[in-house]
């Protein structure tokens, strides 16, 4: 494994290349900063979006009915949460931005009259389009380059470092501002496009001291092929369930019925041939499964399963203000890996707001990011200057003796086993969020302790050791936050306290990593939150 380092600087470094790594980049280099931006994977190809065709929200100018309706719809599921202003501002900046694609020169469809057609997102086509922008806007671009740890100055972020997968070689990136855009944390669960998502970011800025906000409404699982991996619920409204018997199983009925171990089968006999039609045209990579398998999903009964998409399509993450910033200076995080609440309450982000949100949390943070750089560049030291720490821990450099036989593989088993079982995790009980934190606390230890790349590492087992540790990193914050909500509301769904509870309307905060903390936002924050 090569040993050499490649040193760079820059104004904004963006760690993540998803829709909103991505739209922060352009907005930094937009606004006139230079910028790096590196991914764990392949910037076009990697994460949830690629894989996905994706609808898209947006605020029509002129047309208010349309307009308010998007919001309303969304006031239901998000239990209380919601911020009906902020939700417009979202869609608005949403707006501003799909007119800039268009002047890109992004293929919008078209249908039989010629009009554009702005509702969705082929993935595969709107991510090379985005890595195509970014070159041609200058953006410095890192591929197969993950980041193993932050950089700081005195408290403030100031860069990251990482390694570049396929020759090994080291990278540090010395930067005024940094923007996390690693999305969320599906725990391996086996969803399309989810593998690299495993709260890297999180234990980034965790390590900072940035806090969460809404961990518990965590509790996202989708339907997917009982031997297929892709999780698209738009059309099981067009489905009907049943028992390996037949016999009908209402459709809120089934991931309880799941839970108890039946078996469960579906079929879009629901679907007129319009429809039908429609989603083999809008969502072809749905029927791949079937092709393979010679079936109809439309006529033919298919085994289920329910599949954790974690906090990737779900409400909580990072705590950030207007602008994107988190609580720590000059870190910024978009998308996925922050919290959504204000946008979706309670409520799952999937589809329309999750993009709208990956468009507008990229833009406003790339522009406050740029502004933040440059007052780290007028500084005395500049950016080159200043001298830097690296703070990365657990996985990387372990506080006591490495332990062999606390490998990555066995803490992520160890993780999975408390997080993905849908008869332990769908429905919480305190006891079992208590029981489930013991085991989760004494594996932190352990990994924090004796975790550590094993010798003669390879850039694979060096990254596999880190993303175990901000497994067990997020599962903890999670399942902290979901012990104080002794409530049932949204994505957070208690057996022990089946209700919604008034009183609980507020907001839980999280962090912390050798001892985790879970509080009540005080008014302060609630009000900024609002």
């Amino acid at each position: 494994m090569s040993e050499s380092t490649l040193h760079l600087i820059a104004d904004v470094l963006v760690i993540g290349g998803g829709p909103a790594g991505c739209w922060a980049a352009l907005a930094a280099r937009r606004a006139g900063a230079s910028v790096v931006l590196a991914e764990k994977g392949y910037v076009g190809t990697s994460g949830a979006t690629p894989p996905a065709n994706t609808t898209l929200f947006y605020t029509v100018p002129g047309d208010r009915l349309q307009n308010d309706g998007m919001v309303d719809h969304r006031v239901a599921p998000a239990k209380g949460f919601i911020v009906r202003d902020f939700v417009r501002r979202v869609y608005d900046e949403t707006t501003v931005n799909t007119e800039l694609m268009t002047r890109w020169g992004y293929p919008w469809p078209r249908n039989e009259t010629g009009k554009t057609f702005r509702g969705n997102l082929r993935g595969p086509d709107y991510m090379i389009f985005l890595r195509k922008r970014l070159l041609a806007e200058g953006v410095r671009i890192l591929d197969h380059s993950p980041a193993l740890e932050l950089l700081t100055a005195d408290g403030v972020a100031a860069g990251a470092a990482g390694i570049t997968r396929r020759t090994g070689d080291r990278w540090e990136v010395r930067a005024g501002a940094v923007v996390v855009a690693t999305g969320g944390c599906a725990f391996r669960s086996g969803v399309v496009g989810t593998h690299n998502l495993t709260g890297d970011g999180y234990l980034l800025a965790a390590e900072a001291g940035a806090r969460f906000s809404g961990m518990e409404f965590s509790g996202q699982w989708a339907l997917a092929p009982a031997e297929g991996g892709l999780t698209k619920g738009i059309i099981y409204f067009s489905g009907s369930f049943s028992d390996a018997d037949g016999t009908p199983i209402p459709h809120p009925g089934v991931p309880d019925a799941l839970a108890a171990g039946r078996s469960v089968h579906a079929v879009l006999d629901r679907a007129d041939p319009y429809l039908e039609d429609g989603y083999r045209k809008g969502q072809p990579n749905i029927f791949v499964y079937f092709h393979r398998l010679g079936g109809n999903p439309f006529t033919d009964r298919y085994p289920v399963r329910l599949l954790y998409e974690g906090t990737v399509r779900a409400a909580g993450g990072l705590d950030v203000d207007e602008r994107c910033a988190t609580s720590v200076p000059g870190l910024y995080a978009v998308g996925d890996a922050t919290t959504r609440e204000k946008l979706t309450g309670a409520a799952m982000s999937g589809g329309g707001p999750a993009v709208a949100w990956c468009i507008a949390s990229g833009t406003w943070a790339g522009q406050a990011a740029t502004a933040f750089a440059r007052q780290v560049a007028a500084g005395t030291a500049g950016l080159a200057g200043r001298p830097v720490q690296a703070i990365g821990g657990a996985g990387l450099r372990p506080a006591a003796n490495p332990d062999p036989e606390r490998t990555a593989e066995a803490v992520t088993r160890a993780v999975q086993q408390e997080i993905l079982p849908l008869d332990r995790n769908y429905r919480r009980t305190g006891a079992g969020i208590a029981a489930a934190l013991e085991r989760l606390d004494g594996l932190w230890e352990a990994a924090r302790d004796g975790l550590a790349p094993p010798a003669g590492a390879t850039p694979r087992d060096i990254v596999r050791a880190r993303e175990a540790a901000a497994l067990v990193a997020t599962a903890r914050w999670i399942l902290a936050s979901a012990g104080q909500r002794t409530e049932t509301r949204g994505l957070h769904r208690r057996a022990d306290f089946p209700g919604l509870d008034p009183a609980q309307h507020h907001h839980l905060l999280s962090g912390g990593l050798d001892r985790v903390w879970v509080r009540r936002a005080d008014p302060h924050e609630e009000a900024v939150a609002a």
